[in-house]
């Protein structure tokens, strides 16, 4: 089995996204009645750009850093507690998100709707893993919380302005992908 090697320019373009998705995550929007970060903008716009593979990558890179305590998540926070505490499942399910919405982006060929569905869906994705964690966490630690508690609190203040930050990376990355496709092919072709 041949072993897949990344390219300078790649490794760089996913160091940046991880770099960005750890920016956004300190960007807080204050508003009522839960303030939000732009972190979930930067998974969307990752995968949109980068594709399934380089965007699973890029978004690993950044929750290892944090396991590592490098303070990439939202509030400066850092470490493996931050991973294993009630709202680090929404942050693992960003993996699930970067493939299932990778996967299905590859099925839309840029059309809008499509595309816009694929991030929907990732989302969901996430929201169901992340909410699992949240009740399967919570009453292990000897807290009653229901489906519909944890939904109220770490779901639905989050739908709106999460399908906000579908439509910004949808915006952004169209911009964006075609200029990144061309920095990336250009290396590949001198490569060859």
């Amino acid at each position: 089995m041949k072993k897949k090697k990344f390219p300078i320019r790649e490794i760089t373009v996913i160091a940046q996204f991880a770099a960005l998705t750890a920016a956004c995550s300190w960007l807080q929007i204050p508003v009522f009645p839960v303030p939000f970060t732009m972190q979930t903008f930067a998974v969307f716009l990752t995968v949109y750009v980068l594709g399934v593979e380089k965007g699973f990558l890029s978004v690993a890179v950044y929750l290892l850093l944090g396991a590592a305590g490098l303070p990439v998540f939202s509030k400066f926070q850092g470490g493996a507690g931050v991973i294993a505490g009630p709202t680090g499942g929404y942050l693992v399910g960003f993996l699930l998100t970067t493939l299932a919405t990778g996967i299905l982006l590859r099925l839309c060929r840029e059309r809008p709707v499509p595309v816009f569905i694929s991030m929907a869906a990732g989302l969901i994705i996430c929201y169901f893993f992340g909410t699992a964690w949240f009740i399967i966490l919570g009453r292990a630690q000897g807290n009653s919380i229901t489906l519909s508690g944890a939904l109220h609190a770490a779901v639905l203040p989050f739908v709106i302005p999460d399908t906000l930050k579908i439509i910004l990376a949808i915006l952004i990355g169209r911009k964006i992908k075609p200029v990144s496709d061309k920095y990336l092919k250009k290396h590949k072709n001198a490569e060859e």
